[in-house]
């Protein structure tokens, strides 16, 4: 008895250890993080900043307005959802409930094959196929655009979309199908009307975080958005997402400048983005099980 319970006492500390470990990693990320942003305001002004519609680090003076970047991030998000979430929707749907056991199976390493591309991958793709397309579609200049980045983005979050939809569909007790379809409705009166609501949750949360997946993304964007630090008023135009921001000019920066310190203040509007995407999803799971935040 007394090894069973030193061995349990073990097994809680590793456990703890653990959560601990990762709590206190975020914690070292966002010290850095803030520790190298917050020095830009004492000599550029919060609201200059935030406000600012220009990013010209390199001017005179050097101006570092967030909004371009900000609304450049938002556009292509948007956009992406617009094409991820019917498509992965509809493909969750139908693997968890119309396809046969052994296509489901089939259907779902795909998606995950889907998921492990790398992004420069995607990146090449679009820089291939999506890039000149949108260009001869459009009869534009360029074909770098919002668009573009939009549909390469949109391919990438489907994987998180499909996965957790079709995870939460799965999730719904057979009972529910079986009563509606004892009271007469159709396979497809069961799917709108009970799966998919009582799975509300979980497609809720995978929405949220395939946009969490999109406005993360570096690589692709940086190779196909057209990295044009402007506000953005069609997905005809070119943009410059915070990240792609980040990527392409951490390498020049000189250390302690204020260009230095102002792509970490990007830094942490990108970090309070991605917490505030994660609490999103954490509240909307927790309002649809009927438990207060």
């Amino acid at each position: 008895m007394i090894r069973q319970a030193w061995r349990e006492r073990s097994i809680r500390g590793l456990f703890f250890l653990a959560a601990a470990t990762s709590i206190i990693i975020l914690l070292l990320i966002m010290l850095f993080l803030f520790g190298e942003g917050l020095p830009l305001f004492r000599a550029y002004g919060l609201w200059d900043f935030l406000a600012g519609q220009f990013w010209a680090p390199t001017a005179e003076p050097p101006r570092f307005g967030l909004l371009p970047l900000l609304l450049g991030s938002l556009w292509v998000t948007f956009g992406a959802l617009l094409l991820a979430v019917p498509l992965g929707l509809g493909a969750a749907i139908y693997i968890a409930e119309l396809a046969p056991a052994g296509l489901r199976e089939l259907l779902k390493a795909l998606v995950e094959v889907l998921a492990a591309i790398p992004s420069v991958v995607y990146g090449f793709f679009a820089l291939v196929i999506i890039v000149p397309w949108v260009k001869a579609s459009f009869h534009l200049p360029i074909g770098k655009t919002a668009l573009s980045a939009s549909l390469v983005l949109g391919v990438m979050a489907l994987p998180t979309i499909v996965s957790l939809a079709e995870d939460a569909l799965t999730g719904v007790p057979r009972g529910f199908r079986e009563a509606a379809l004892a009271l007469g409705a159709t396979k497809w009166q069961t799917i709108w009307r009970v799966t998919v609501p009582a799975a509300l949750s979980g497609i809720s949360t995978a929405v949220i975080l395939g946009a969490g997946r999109a406005i993360g993304e570096t690589m692709t964007v940086l190779m196909v958005s057209g990295m044009a630090p402007i506000i953005p008023h069609s997905f005809l135009q070119p943009v410059r997402p915070l990240t792609a921001t980040i990527a392409a000019e951490v390498g020049e920066a000189v250390w302690g400048s204020p260009h230095y310190h102002a792509l970490f203040a990007l830094g942490i509007v990108l970090f309070l983005l991605s917490l505030g995407i994660n609490l999103l999803a954490e509240w909307l799971t927790s309002r649809y099980r009927g438990v207060k935040v």
